[in-house]
């Protein structure tokens, strides 16, 4: 029985190791998720604040080409002429838009002139 008592206490010492490596390996990769939580949190608040830096700028760029009067500093004058001619593109698709729109309308009128006429009158039946 004495190799019995052994071997039983051999299964013991090894499932007890076991154990062990399990919780270190289990708290390594809860230590790991946590970085990489961490990371992905610091990574979404940068792009956050670049994002609104960003739009900061946008802002200012904004209000400096709406207060432009005449010709823009040699510096800034090739990247305010683009943006220039942007506003002007857009303002041609805008009108384009618009008569689109308008030309759809009378169609749509037009359509329904049509059908508010008096009805055709029914021819009679032929009895066969």
């Amino acid at each position: 029985m004495a190799f019995f008592d052994n071997f039983s206490k051999k299964v013991q010492d090894v499932a007890f190791v076991a154990t062990e490596k399990a919780q270190q390996v289990a708290a390594v990769a809860g230590e790991k998720a946590n970085a990489v939580a961490d990371k992905a949190k610091t990574e979404y608040e940068m792009a956050s604040e670049r994002r609104s830096m960003d739009k900061n700028y946008r802002a200012i760029g904004e209000w400096y080409v709406s207060t432009l009067e005449g010709d823009a500093p040699e510096a800034v004058a090739d990247i305010v002429a683009a943006i220039k001619a942007s506003q002007e593109k857009l303002a041609a698709y805008e009108a384009a838009k618009a008569e689109a729109a308008a030309a759809k309308k009378a169609a749509e009128e037009e359509v329904t002139d049509l059908t508010a006429e008096e009805p055709v009158e029914e021819l009679p039946e032929e009895n066969a």
